[in-house]
């Protein structure tokens, strides 16, 4: 396993970030029921 710089730890963590965040609002975050379907039990 290669050594990562902690700049390239960074910015991937940011670039995650930023898309979780992206995907939250798409699927509407705080309302459940605009979330895409999946298993409901």
């Amino acid at each position: 396993m290669k050594q990562e710089s902690t700049h390239d730890f960074v910015e991937k963590l940011n670039e995650t970030k930023k898309k979780d965040e992206e995907n939250k609002k798409r699927q509407g975050n705080g309302h459940p029921e605009k979330k895409l379907p999946n298993h409901q039990h």
